[in-house]
């Protein structure tokens, strides 16, 4: 049995067994975008109202819809859908007679019958593509006809001139044509019955499939006023409830919308019309509405056919055989996004035997999308987790992170930057960190701008709005890096950033859920609950979501949690009954898990300066510049038994460490500064003096120990400053555009000990003694390290020194010897990030329901 109206999903779904959710629905012509953006708040807002009754004359949307058209407001009637207003107008005008070109809409003709009226039908042709005549029609009409026309035609898609309509209006006075205007609203160019509309003729709109609110049910009227006035008398008081008026009034001033769905409209129907007309056996008409008809001509098979084995794949179509004039070969067929309109031409050439062309989906590879509810949720370690457990299960896996706002980079062998998180997480998949992991990466360099990182080189630094009006540049890049990656994986795990329900980023955002779509990835949003406000964030996060944004979100994970999960079920149940998503796992809180930050949270937070020795152990001051870069240099120091790393904002927190390290920095000119500003210098330069405190500089620290700092370019200030470092070392820099990046190999000279790392920074440092205190040289036989003071103060640009087992130990021992206590002699501590990893990995194998994630990537 065909359905009298399309979109019974309910039925549908009833039908295959599926949720109404995983039917992708071609029956119902409703706008492919989804309601707009604001619906959902809008609709929030007027909660309030409904303790109240609607407006029985819809003041406001009345007059909205009268201005937005050029019509009188007493010309202008809201009904509960246009459906409603089509069968109160048979029962006012004062007819005899109904005359329905076929076929269309079935309403029609039930309306009439339903006042009694006779219905002519009128065919259409076939062979004229269903092209309405109203030459033609002039023959058949009579005074006291009431004539049906859709403009454009449904399930035709077919227009009219609404010259000839008007001259037809003219020469019959006495008929009165009612013209169904619900899809015209998708079509480009073609001009409403509304403007210039002749005194016998009414206009019907539906706001409810242009909007995607048919469930809301909103449709409005134009006629005379003495039409609109018996109108009134037989329409129910509060017809239109107060939220379908508010959404009404809304939309109608949405231009934007509007602009947009009129244009994807055009270009899918093009598009579904060209790729349609090569599969042979179906012809395809020609249309203007958001939905195509279709004619199945293979022999042996009908379309009801066809929609069984569509429906038996999730794909719902709309037979047409209960429109007059068609019969069971025809089906009709909604215009929705790229992606379901490639996937029914897929399901459609292989239903009938079309051999040759297919359908992508670009990606081959299965996804997953990491989101947050904010920063340091613990996105990248969760990454690092679902890559490792993929491994363990057998598949090759990636990860990707769109763009990463960081001044924690790391260096790849050909000598490219990226993200150190993307590093780790490749770490977690065992294979080489890759730029394409992270293709772009803004490092800030100031309140305002940032150095702007393209597939690991730079790019040049930004403000916000130059980065705006870039970011079409670096999401191609970005897709590009993504495609690649899915082309050689079985998986890919992306990350997110920051929250992705920021309002005022979410238009430009290349990140968090325009990467998404993109991808066409499915999203776990994880919260900090040990940061409170967990469960509020995941349903403030998705109620600022668009519907296809919503979509993509299949489930919670809850991180960083304390104590006694059975506590969570209510809280649970309450995200689960306002998203319709569940949370699907709760991770507990990992002490100590010995993985590299995420990004400089936990270290501004001075989470890594809690580590205390469990013996007698060396004091490690770690200075925290407001620009600190590359922070995870000293990550490897926590896992020593022996040591204490200390963060120190202040020069009364310094005390008297037994090192004090200076470390990189993305604005060396501004943390120098600073140094001055707090008393940090005095204070550093006062402990270098005593004797009993090794001053250490990593990259730009070591930039800052020497003599001088020069600006020539303006890279990091304004062009031609200098400002004196702390005169530790003879050397001065020079800061040059150009940034040195590559992979190193070195020796550290006191200790003959061998080193591996990276180089990463702008400038030149030079001095006339540098020949003479080398500490570190590379494999090449540059320095690229300098001591003074028989190693009380020395600075390298060679970033993860530290992370070498043996040189950590002998550095630390050497620290304990000037205290007078005895060297260990032997490697206390391994730096290796494997058995983290494994732990991580069964740590959420056992707290997620990871049978539910492989199903939501399409593994199960």
């Amino acid at each position: 049995m065909t359905d009298k109206h399309g979109g019974n999903i309910v039925r549908l779904a009833g039908r295959t067994g599926l949720p109404p959710g995983d039917i992708c629905d071609f029956s119902a012509s409703i706008n492919p975008l989804g309601f707009p953006e604001w619906m959902r708040s809008l609709i929030s807002s007027r909660i309030a109202s409904l303790v109240h009754y609607p407006d029985p004359d819809c003041t406001d949307l009345i007059q909205t819809f009268a201005a937005h058209h050029g019509v009188a407001s007493d010309e202008v009637i809201a009904g509960n859908g246009s459906t409603e207003l089509l069968y109160l107008i048979p029962r006012v005008v004062g007819v005899s007679r109904a005359v329905i070109p076929v076929p269309s809409y079935s309403d029609y003709a039930a309306a009439a019958r339903l006042s009694g009226l006779p219905v002519e039908k009128v065919p259409l042709r076939d062979e004229n593509g269903f092209a309405p005549d109203l030459p033609a029609l002039a023959g058949i009409l009579c005074d006291t006809d009431l004539v049906f026309l859709g403009q454009p035609n449904n399930p035709t898609g077919m227009l009219f001139d609404p010259e000839l309509l008007k001259k037809l209006a003219a020469d019959f006075p006495r008929v009165v044509f009612v013209v169904d205007e619900s899809f015209l609203p998708f079509v480009e160019g073609t001009q409403s019955l509304m403007i210039g509309r002749p005194p016998n003729v009414i206009v019907l709109i539906s706001l409810t499939k242009f909007y995607a609110i048919p469930g809301m049910r909103l449709g409005m009227a134009v006629a005379d006023r003495h039409v609109i006035a018996g109108m009134k008398k037989y329409l129910p008081p509060w017809t239109v409830n107060s939220l379908a008026q508010a959404a009404g009034t809304a939309a109608l001033q949405d231009a934007d919308y509007a602009m947009r769905s009129r244009s994807l409209v055009a270009s899918e129907r093009r598009w579904m019309h060209n790729e349609l007309e090569n599969i042979r056996g179906l012809k395809v008409y020609p249309g203007y509405a958001n939905f195509l008809l279709v004619r199945t001509d293979r022999s042996g098979s009908d379309a009801t056919t066809l929609a069984d084995a569509l429906l038996s794949t999730g794909i719902a179509i709309r037979l047409c055989d209960n429109f007059d004039g068609l019969d069971r070969r025809y089906f009709r067929m909604a215009v929705r996004t790229r992606e379901d309109n490639a996937r029914l031409l897929a399901e459609l050439g292989k239903t009938l035997g079309k051999k040759g062309r297919t359908y992508f989906l670009k990606k081959s590879a299965k996804t997953l999308m990491i989101q947050g509810t904010g920063s340091h949720a613990g996105k990248s370690v969760l990454v690092s987790a679902f890559c490792r457990i993929l491994l363990q299960d057998g598949y090759r896996v990636a990860p990707f992170k769109a763009q990463n706002m960081s001044l924690n980079s790391f260096v790849t062998r050909p000598g490219e930057e990226m993200g150190r998180a993307q590093a780790v997480q490749a770490l977690a998949s065992k294979i080489d960190p890759d730029v394409r992991m992270n293709p772009v990466i803004l490092k800030p360099s100031g309140d305002t701008g940032s150095q702007v990182i393209i597939r690991g080189k730079p790019a040049g630094h930004m403000d916000f709005r130059n980065y705006i009006n870039f970011n079409p540049v670096l999401f191609d890049a970005v897709k590009k890096d993504f495609d690649s990656l899915c082309a050689e994986y079985d998986a890919v795990i992306l990350e997110g950033a920051g929250s992705p329900a920021e309002i005022n980023l979410k238009k430009n955002d290349i990140v968090n859920m325009n990467m998404a779509l993109y991808a066409r990835s499915p999203v776990l949003i994880a919260g900090d609950i040990d940061r409170g406000g967990v469960y509020a964030s995941f349903i403030g996060t998705m109620e600022v979501f668009s519907e296809s944004e919503r979509k993509l979100v299949a489930g919670f994970l809850v991180n960083r949690f304390r104590g006694d999960k059975s506590l969570l079920a209510d809280a649970h149940r309450l995200v689960e009954e306002w998203t319709e998503r569940k949370v699907l796992g709760v991770i507990p809180h990992l002490n100590r898990l010995d993985l590299p930050e995420e990004d400089s949270v936990g270290f501004k937070e001075g989470l890594t300066g809690t580590n205390m020795p469990s013996e007698n152990g060396v004091l490690i001051a770690v200075i925290d510049l407001p620009h600190i870069s590359n922070f995870t240099d000293f990550d490897a120091l926590r896992v020593e038994p022996d040591v204490c790393v200390k963060i120190v904002r202040t020069a009364g927190d310094a005390g008297k460490p037994d090192a004090v390290i200076l470390p990189g920095s993305k604005n060396v000119m501004a943390d120098l500064a600073f140094l001055e500003k707090t008393g940090l210098k005095r204070k550093i330069l006062d402990l270098a003096g005593s004797g009993k405190t090794e001053i250490i500089g990593i990259c730009g620290g070591f930039q800052m120990l020497g003599a001088r700092i020069d600006d020539p370019d303006g890279i990091e200030s304004s062009p031609g400053s200098s400002l004196n470092g702390l005169d530790l070392l003879p050397v001065a820099t020079r800061l040059f555009p150009e940034k040195i990046l590559k992979r190193i190999g070195a020796k550290h000279l006191p200790s003959g000990l061998n080193l591996q790392g990276y180089e990463i920074h702008h400038g030149l440092t030079s001095g006339e003694n540098l020949a003479f205190a080398p500490c570190i040289r590379t494999d090449e036989g540059g320095v690229i390290g300098l001591e003074a003071k028989n190693g009380h103060i020395w600075g390298t640009y060679l970033h993860g020194l530290f992370d070498a087992d043996d040189f950590r130990r002998w550095w630390i021992d050497r620290l304990r010897m000037r205290r007078g206590w005895k060297a260990c002699g032997r490697i206390r501590a391994v730096y290796d990030l494997e058995p983290a990893f494994e732990r991580l990995a069964a740590c959420v194998r056992e707290n997620v329901d990871m049978k539910a994630v492989y199903k939501i990537m399409g593994f199960l």
